[in-house]
């Protein structure tokens, strides 16, 4: 691909993340969180180290983004159990990366999947944006 088409798509693709609104954006980091440990899973059973080790640290950026933007303040009770959860998934990922097992992943797989569940939820009752991520 050329330097102008590789623009065109990173212009592309910051015009799509700055038009989101929040909830659409936390979204969109559970796709890619789930879309990256779908990608270890699969380098850990072909054994590609690499490739698990490039997944697992993109998909624990993305844990790390969705904890740092909490707003512990305001969000309450809620925010302090998505802090607790996503330090649980940030463990079993390390899990998974010590142990080569992807049982760990299959563990924050369902947790994440949940969350990204009861965001959409969220999402879908309208325009009003919960208290429990700065942004």
């Amino acid at each position: 691909m050329s330097g102008l088409a590789l623009r065109g798509i990173d212009t592309y693709r910051r015009t799509e993340i700055e038009s989101r609104t929040p909830l659409e954006l936390v979204v969109m980091l559970y796709d890619g969180a789930l879309r990256f440990l779908a990608e270890a899973r699969s380098a850990i059973e072909r054994k590609d180290v690499p490739a698990r080790r490039a997944a697992l640290g993109r998909a624990l950026a993305i844990v790390s983004e969705l904890q740092s933007t909490l707003n512990m303040d305001a969000g309450g009770e809620i925010s302090a159990e998505l802090d607790r959860l996503y330090s649980f998934v940030t463990m079993r990922l390390t899990d998974a990366s010590a142990t080569q097992d992807v049982k760990p992943l299959d563990d924050a797989v369902r947790v994440l999947s949940t969350l990204r569940e009861g965001w959409i939820g969220i999402s879908a009752n309208g325009p009003a944006r919960p208290q429990l991520v700065r942004g």
